[in-house]
């Protein structure tokens, strides 16, 4: 067994060989510290990445209406493409891969509170738009609009946690009435949202804003989720056949890209995903490749330091060391420098990874607001699994490095091994 003897022998032997026993450690210590901070990059970039649809759902598609460029049927070009009061209903019917929908009607008015207003952007959403669009209506912060409110066309309002600090101060909003244009409105909620500007908008019931503000009809934007649809191809069959269907509904030529205009957060994810995943494997390999050269270099150096102790095993032998117990000081040394040292560099690259990572946390917060609605470097740190799994890659390594050396010193005869130079 180990014991305070063997320890004084490994001490008494790094002391005498203080460069070998730093290049070792160093070798250790800096495979692990370059493997977490390009596993932090790689990170950092994903979850960057990955923050920018935080406030969408990830199968989330928009459509909307546009102008002709293609005659189609004896219909001119440059016709307007009108999107219908029954449309909803109609995907709903023909898709099966639609989960959520909703419409959406855009208006820009002044909401005015007292002696406040300002202008703002006023959106016309079905309930299921929260669901959509990650919405989140915190406790005592009132409600989002629901299907009562459609159904009665209520002139009800949700607002933005700006538009409650420049109308209503300290005042708690839910419940007061606020002009938009010249209706009023009931203040039903104050929705969260963490990039608190004046481009957010308001909600209002859907069928209030067609009544009001489009007389009846009329949908700007139809937006909805999907399911069953998990790659590029499904997608695009699944877009073809959208276009297919409108372009008969709307009297326009499917091929015609300019008539409707769509946007899907599931092809921008997919296309993202690509991307992230050449990034994953490039950071991987040359974090491979950097901890492959700790590697080498810890059983260079163990090589080395085994050749070097041979006549000292040859002495051991002559006075009565047994094969296993030289065996074990080289393997009990190399374990605690590749310990210690691996800690150090684990310690060092978690440090330097966590500081960036605090540094641009006290960057995007400015006045207890959180300001990253575009990001693509955000949270660069590596979880210590990964970390102490490097360590003990390298300990198994120098372990390995050292033992198959001294194997085959501690075979040669006492004799031969005192004579080896």
């Amino acid at each position: 067994m180990f014991d305070f003897d063997n320890f004084r022998e490994i001490w008494s032997t790094v002391k005498k060989n203080k460069l070998r026993t730093f290049l070792t450690g160093f070798s250790v210590a800096w495979g692990i510290l370059m493997l977490i901070i390009l596993l932090g990059a790689g990170n950092g970039l994903r979850n960057g990445m990955m923050l920018n649809f935080r406030n969408y759902s990830l199968n989330r598609l928009e459509m909307w209406p546009r102008w002709t460029s293609m005659p189609y049927k004896g219909m001119q070009q440059n016709r307007r493409i009108t999107f219908k009061n029954d449309e909803i209903d109609f995907l709903l019917r023909e898709n099966p891969e639609i989960e959520m929908i909703t419409g959406v009607n855009y208006h820009n008015f002044d909401i005015t509170y007292g002696e406040e207003y300002n202008s703002y952007s006023v959106q016309g959403v079905h309930p299921t738009k929260a669901l959509i669009d990650n919405v989140e209506m915190h406790a005592g912060k009132g409600r989002f609009i629901n299907d009562v409110d459609i159904q009665e066309k209520r002139k009800v309002v949700v607002i933005s946690p700006q538009m409650q600090e420049t109308l209503f101060r300290q005042i708690d909003p839910v419940g007061k009435w606020v002009q938009i244009g010249k209706i009023p409105f009931q203040v039903i909620g104050v929705y969260h949202v963490e990039n608190n500007t004046y481009d957010v908008p308001a909600y209002i019931p859907f069928s209030t804003s067609q009544a009001l503000y489009r007389s009846g009809y009329g949908v700007d934007e139809v937006a909805f989720t999907m399911i069953g649809i998990n790659t590029q191809q499904e997608y695009d069959a699944f877009a073809e056949r959208l276009r297919e269907q409108m372009g008969q509904r709307h009297w326009f030529d499917p091929a015609d890209r300019r008539a409707l205009g769509t946007w899907s957060t599931l092809e921008d994810f997919m296309m993202i995903n690509k991307i992230l995943w050449v990034i994953t494997v490039f950071v991987g390999v040359i974090g491979v490749v950097t901890l492959a050269a700790g590697i080498v270099g810890v059983s260079n150096i163990m090589l080395i330091t085994v050749r070097e102790r041979t006549r000292e095993f040859g002495i051991r032998k002559a006075i009565g060391a047994t094969p296993i117990s030289i065996i074990k000081l080289v393997v009990i040394e190399s374990i605690i420098i590749t310990m210690i040292f691996g800690y150090i560099g684990m310690v060092i690259g978690i440090g330097v990874t966590e500081g960036v990572n605090a540094i641009m946390e006290a960057a995007n917060t400015g006045a207890g607001t959180r300001n990253d609605t575009m990001s693509i470097f955000t949270n660069p740190t590596v979880g210590l699994d990964i970390a102490f799994f490097a360590v003990a890659l390298l300990v198994i390594a120098g372990v390995l490095a050292g033992y198959f050396p001294a194997r085959k010193a501690v075979k040669v005869t006492a004799i031969e091994a005192m004579r080896h130079e």
